[in-house]
């Protein structure tokens, strides 16, 4: 980022603070306070080998298939290294005032949906608390980087597809665990989720208004380059597959249900604001979306026929 870029984008934060301010402001009002523990079954947990001298865990014990635990483990490793979103949006955004104080009641409302996981998984013996222990500590020792630009439109739009996209992943997790416990669980800390993602959606909107063309090329940028978190965690390619074969997360869902409703929000192909810059990044984004689309319904079509295949 050059040293104009870094000024724009300082600029821009400035003139988005008051609508951060009222957004926060929103999201405290809407927000419901909920706890960890009461969403954990404690009666069901008995002592693991070690210190205690228990019962190491074994795949048996796990109500919930293959498939299902590996998409909670992802899920979880994903929250888990929220230091590094937080250090990323400050970056950002700065600590002073309404920016600050968001990143601050977004980070402890991010903590708490790891807690209430790992006790649920880990009470439950869902999951092997060793292999995810050590997933846990390389995943989160390697950090979280971007290969998208950073400024506090790339960011903003980043969070906006992301928030999204980790609530429907969280949602469809614990519907296919068949686990009323677990999906109760994922449906609680999927509702977080929808509301961090409507204030960095909206933040965006109002990008729109500030700077159009700008936001438009913020907005592409971050489309064609999109990466979960968690896409750095060992193994995320071969796990990605699994979850999307079941279809927990699929790339169907990423275009019809993460993407295009955020566009529709921004209202990007109405728009008529636009200069040459914003016209051309729109058009960008236009075929991205219809490769994307393509993209999505060959592997539909794949799915199928592997299904078929295995039921005759």
């Amino acid at each position: 980022m050059t040293a104009a870029d870094i000024r724009s984008s300082a600029v821009l934060v400035h003139e988005l603070e008051p609508v951060a301010a009222g957004e926060l402001e929103r999201h405290l009002a809407t927000a419901k306070e909920w706890f960890p523990h009461q969403y954990v079954p404690w009666s069901e947990g008995t002592d693991f080998d070690g210190e205690y001298d228990g019962v190491p865990w074994d795949e048996s014990q796990s109500p919930i298939d293959a498939v299902g635990r590996t998409a909670l483990v992802i899920n979880l490793l994903t929250e888990d290294n929220l230091p590094s979103y937080h250090r990323a949006i400050l970056e950002t955004t700065g600590s002073d005032g309404a920016w600050g104080e968001w990143v601050g009641r977004w980070t402890a409302e991010e903590a708490r949906h790891a807690v209430a996981m790992r006790d649920y998984l880990t009470v439950t013996r869902a999951i092997d608390p060793v292999a995810l222990e050590r997933e846990r500590m390389e995943h989160m020792s390697r950090g979280f980087s971007s290969d998208v630009e950073e400024g506090v439109l790339t960011g903003m739009a980043y969070v906006s597809f992301q928030e999204l996209a980790t609530r429907i992943s969280h949602r469809n997790t614990g519907r296919y665990t068949n686990d009323p416990g677990c999906d109760r669980l994922l449906a609680r800390i999927a509702a977080d989720e929808n509301l961090h993602m409507l204030f960095y959606r909206n933040i965006m909107s109002a990008a729109f208004e500030l700077a159009p063309d700008d936001a438009m090329q913020a907005v592409v940028q971050v489309a064609e380059g999109f990466a979960m978190p968690g896409s750095e965690v060992e193994g995320f390619v071969r796990r990605s597959v699994q979850i999307a074969m079941a279809g927990i997360y699929d790339l169907r869902i990423h275009h019809d249900e993460v993407l295009l409703p955020v566009l529709r929000a921004w209202n990007v192909f109405e728009r008529t604001d636009f200069g040459p810059g914003g016209e051309a990044a729109r058009d960008r984004l236009a075929l991205f979306l219809e490769g994307l689309d393509a993209a999505a319904t060959r592997f539909e079509e794949r799915r199928a026929a592997r299904l078929e295949r295995a039921q005759s």
